[in-house]
């Protein structure tokens, strides 16, 4: 339960404030592109960290190795003006182009890995054990990254700030960066949306990936990751989530982990509900094609905030005639986890989805 004052007395009157205008259907534009443009802007003011589009990449690569599978190598780049960022980059063995997934990292309050929590990470024995065990917990044990490349996919995963070798963070230090960047006029979940708009633009611009079949997938945060990306960049062709979504208000609720702070600061755009539910904003994405998947025993989302925020997309996707380019889906005996049978599930819809060009 949230301690007394995280919910303020007065919270049921600021909710029944929030009726998200600009959603498509409650804004007074009628033309969907243009609605889309339109609210993209609005959310991209919000991220209050300006376009990095004028930044060079100046990607250095390194470590190159084979395997079975295709060949490995880190990746350092420059996502933004303010830091370089390591990741991992791995590639099939065949011909390509190749169709490409971007693999966004969740949360889980750990720290030490971030990057490998997707892909093994055969640079840094010591990183190992932790990754192992986060596979094993929430993945059945398979490191999804290496799937990925194993069945066919360019994969580029990248260390968020906090995570992995970027300053990584203590649980009770995320409220102090994420004050600390709003009194430089920045924003932690600003500049963690900027990144991935660049580690999208990024993967689609080497010449070993098809550009037109490049995707995003994530769990948890991750997936929160993977629909606000395809939202704001028209690099990003599709994307898959797992287990993030909800309705605001619903979130909003005694007990709900977006109140203890902390976590929600890295996905928290200041203002923005004034304007736009979570769904809507995963809408502009639309008429892309989306995968929504979540566990009914979820723990972090309650299927109430669930159920409206998939009824929401829904709606929006059959409103521009493109109804079958989404699937959303909660799944019985799953709570927050990816396992393997919810892993091949997404993984068959990735292929599907890039089987040819869009």
């Amino acid at each position: 339960m949230p301690a007394p004052g995280d919910l303020p007395a007065f919270h049921p009157r600021l909710k029944e404030e929030l009726t998200f205008p600009l959603a498509w259907g409650a804004s007074p534009v009628r033309d969907f592109e243009t609605w889309r443009r339109m609210a993209r802007a609005k959310v991209e003011e919000l991220l209050i960290v300006p376009p990095q589009d004028g930044t060079p990449f100046a990607a250095e690569f390194t470590g190159r190795s084979h395997t079975p599978d295709g060949t490995r190598e880190s990746v350092t780049v420059s996502l933004t003006r303010y830091a370089r960022v390591r990741g991992v980059l791995l590639t099939p063995r065949g011909t390509g182009p190749f169709p490409a997934v971007l693999l966004l990292h969740d949360h889980g309050s750990r720290f030490d890995i971030g990057k490998e929590k997707a892909v093994r990470p055969w640079y840094d024995a010591t990183r190992l054990p932790s990754a192992r065990e986060w596979a094993d917990r929430h993945f059945d044990g398979r490191f999804v990254g290496d799937e990925l490349a194993r069945r066919g996919h360019v994969v580029l995963c990248l260390d968020a700030l906090g995570w992995g070798e970027r300053e990584p963070l203590e649980y009770a230090r995320q409220q102090a960066l994420a004050s600390t960047l709003f009194h430089l006029g920045s924003s932690l979940a600003g500049l963690l949306a900027r990144e991935d708009q660049r580690a999208a633009a990024f993967l689609a611009g080497l010449d070993r990936v098809d550009a037109r079949r490049v995707t995003a997938l994530g769990f948890s945060m991750g997936g929160f990751r993977a629909w606000q990306v395809a939202a704001l960049s028209d690099h990003v062709a599709a994307a898959a989530s797992v287990c993030w979504m909800t309705g605001l208000k619903e979130m909003m609720a005694p007990g709900g982990n977006a109140l203890r702070g902390q976590s929600a600061f890295h996905m928290l755009h200041p203002g923005l509900a004034r304007h736009l539910d979570l769904p809507d904003v995963a809408s502009i994405a639309a008429p892309k094609p989306m995968l929504f998947l979540g566990g009914a025993q979820d723990p972090l989302f309650t299927a109430e905030g669930v159920r409206a925020a998939y009824a929401r997309l829904r709606a929006v996707w059959s409103s521009v005639g493109a109804a079958d380019r989404l699937r959303t889906e909660t799944w019985p005996g799953v709570g927050h986890a990816f396992p393997r049978r919810m892993q091949d599930e997404v993984f068959a819809w990735l292929e599907s989805v890039t089987a040819s060009p869009a």
